[in-house]
């Protein structure tokens, strides 16, 4: 079985982050893989077994090399990078241009059974490209899963959609996207963390992957930052001495909210 993981190099959730004045988001070196791509490396993992290969993507600067080397740690067979400062700026549709490129090249070597992405990603949150991949491909996209079950060719899920539980399945080749309940991530001991450096990572561009310069990046993106500003402090809250009358001072502050 052959599996492909989405990942992205983001900022640490724990950082500031702010927005630069082109309206990218300021990177640094605290940047770390998404903690929910992590899941979706344990769950292609998981399905692969020892037999299968599982082969981790990603689009970003030179420092998301990082990341794939967490990915490589956790269990993953090997690594695509594509690097290119003309897809810098991409929105949804031209990364997932370029994911679905990076993905047909890989398949020059032999047919993908699964592509695999976390929930979303913890810099933009818009968890759209699980769908766009399954648009450029015309497969099935089996999304938001807590529990994964494979049987034979057939995908099977578990998921909760706001207030009811679904079992959706499909066959394969398919899009399959996982939360953070879906596993338990392993995390690499001291032996996987050096065996990681050793595992091949492929560097490629936009050239090798035949996509023209204005499908991607700023002059691709179908959306753009108009303008950013920084959220202001936080202001103390106010304190209310309850001496019989805080439920009505409670209801009072409410309204005057609401207002």
């Amino acid at each position: 079985m052959r599996i492909v993981v989405c990942v992205k190099h983001v900022p640490d959730v724990q950082a500031e982050r702010t927005l630069g004045e082109s309206g990218y988001l300021v990177r640094g070196d605290d940047d770390v893989l998404n903690e929910l791509d992590e899941n979706a490396v344990q769950e292609a993992v998981n399905l692969a077994g020892g037999d299968g290969e599982v082969i981790v993507i990603t689009m970003g600067p030179e420092d998301a090399v990082d990341g794939l080397r967490r990915a490589l740690a956790l269990g993953a067979t090997s690594a695509v990078h594509v690097c290119d400062d003309r897809a810098a700026g991409s929105d949804v549709l031209g990364t997932a241009r370029v994911l679905a490129a990076t993905i047909n090249r890989i398949q020059e070597d032999g047919p993908i059974d699964l592509v695999v992405t976390g929930m979303a990603a913890l810099d933009g949150m818009t968890a759209t490209i699980p769908s766009a991949l399954a648009a450029h491909f015309d497969i099935p996209a089996l999304t938001m899963a807590k529990k994964v079950e494979l049987d034979g060719t057939t995908l099977r899920v578990h998921r909760t959609m706001g207030i009811h539980d679904e079992v959706v399945e499909a066959d394969l080749p398919a899009i399959l996207s996982v939360t953070d309940q879906a596993n338990e991530v392993q995390y690499p001991n001291f032996k996987a963390i050096m065996a990681a450096k050793k595992k091949q990572i492929v560097e490629l561009n936009l050239d090798d992957l035949g996509l023209a310069g204005e499908l991607v990046g700023t002059a691709g993106a179908a959306t753009k930052v108009n303008a950013a500003e920084q959220r202001p402090p936080r202001e103390a809250g106010e304190i209310v001495n309850d001496a019989g009358d805080g439920g009505v001072k409670l209801a009072n502050y409410i309204l005057g909210v609401m207002k």
